[in-house]
């Protein structure tokens, strides 16, 4: 985080103030790019939709006796051709807030104004004044879970299954090979095998040794299935309603393809402005601007994601954009009030204010 530390006696000393700056106000006025004030510049927020989309793509390898599955190990509908397919496994959305810099303002120090603790976030934006400012938390990012692999097949067949002479003869003696290790394992299970483990902990090792070998075996007719799942992050910035507005296009066969590519189904977005804070009416008296600080009132927006006429997601949040911008009177930051201000990273609206009395 930016941290604008400007100490009072330092502002006394470097800036000059006109004498029409006696009144205890903060100034704050429009910023024009190029132009350094004497003061902080700053933006407000507006509304961001951040929309994260986790998808899974499976791959499926068959194993090299898939043809002799259902022959010797009774395995039905195991297919000898690789496929990859792809779904949507989840859409969530939340608010996140951006600078707008079509909201841009500097504030002015005088010397008997109390606002000169300053806080940034990093793009700028306003998170409070003689406070400490906490910028907006995002998600983490998704971290898939580890995988754990089948060791080698091969190394565990004999001497007899590798010499033979056929594919079809070394799937006979592998299929016989698994039905071995069932079979030591149900007796194993039972107290009646050859070789008993002498505690608990052998036990679960011999039986975690068999199942390994077992599962090793087995996909060499079942195949293998391996799932990866990606997380795609996409943002939206909605300054007017949406309607259907195409997000992205998701494959079966190809997974997240471009948002023109038909080979995908589309996942469409609609976002309403829910017209919760009523529209500012100009008075025409702006010089009532020219003291105090800005801050946003948000307005309230629901967004829809869907997918033909399914809804994936559906949420309702506060938009900057949607709302107004206000203004806090300069005489709050009269020295006497001791006030501090903190803004909302998301929305720019007032969080916390805090004042004394003056004695």
């Amino acid at each position: 985080m930016k941290r604008l530390l400007i100490a009072l006696s330092i502002i006394i000393c470097q800036l000059s103030f006109s004498s029409t700056g006696a009144q205890a106000q903060t100034q704050v006025s429009g910023y024009a790019p190029g132009v350094t004030p004497d003061g902080a510049t700053f933006f407000l927020p507006k509304t961001a939709i951040r929309i994260i989309v986790l998808a899974e793509k499976t791959t499926y390898t068959p194993g090299e006796y898939a043809a002799y599955a259902q022959r010797f190990l009774r395995l039905n509908n195991v297919s000898t051709e690789a496929c990859e397919s792809h779904r949507v496994i989840s859409v969530s959305q939340t608010a996140v807030g951006i600078a707008d810099t079509t909201k841009a303002y500097s504030v002015k120090f005088n010397p008997k104004t109390a606002a000169i603790n300053v806080a940034l976030a990093q793009d700028g934006t306003l998170l409070a004044i003689n406070g400490q400012g906490e910028e907006q938390t995002l998600p983490k990012p998704f971290q898939p879970a580890q995988k754990t692999s089948l060791p080698d097949p091969h190394r565990f067949q004999n001497q007899e299954i590798l010499a033979a002479g056929s594919l079809a003869k070394m799937a006979q003696l592998t299929a016989e090979e698994i039905y071995d290790l069932r079979e030591n394992r149900s007796l194993l299970i039972k107290g009646q095998a050859d070789f008993m483990p002498q505690d608990g902990q052998q036990m679960k090792l011999m039986l975690e040794q068999l199942d390994t070998q077992d599962r090793a075996l087995t996909s060499m007719f079942s195949g293998t299935t391996v799932s990866d799942t990606t997380e795609y992050v996409f943002f939206v910035i909605p300054d007017k309603n949406i309607d259907g507005q195409t997000l992205f296009r998701f494959s079966r066969h190809f997974g997240m393809v471009d948002a023109d590519d038909l080979s995908g189904v589309p996942y469409t977005i609609t976002v309403t402005d829910l017209n919760s804070v009523p529209k500012a009416v100009p008075t025409g008296k702006k010089k009532k601007a020219e003291n105090g600080l800005y801050y946003n009132v948000p307005g309230r927006l629901r967004s829809i994601i869907s997918q033909g006429m399914a809804i994936v997601s559906q949420e309702e949040m506060p938009a900057a954009q949607f709302g107004n911008v206000e203004l806090l009177i300069g005489d709050l930051f009269n020295k006497h009030y001791g006030t501090r201000l903190w803004l909302d990273p998301v929305t720019g609206a007032i969080n916390k204010l805090e004042a004394e009395q003056p004695k």
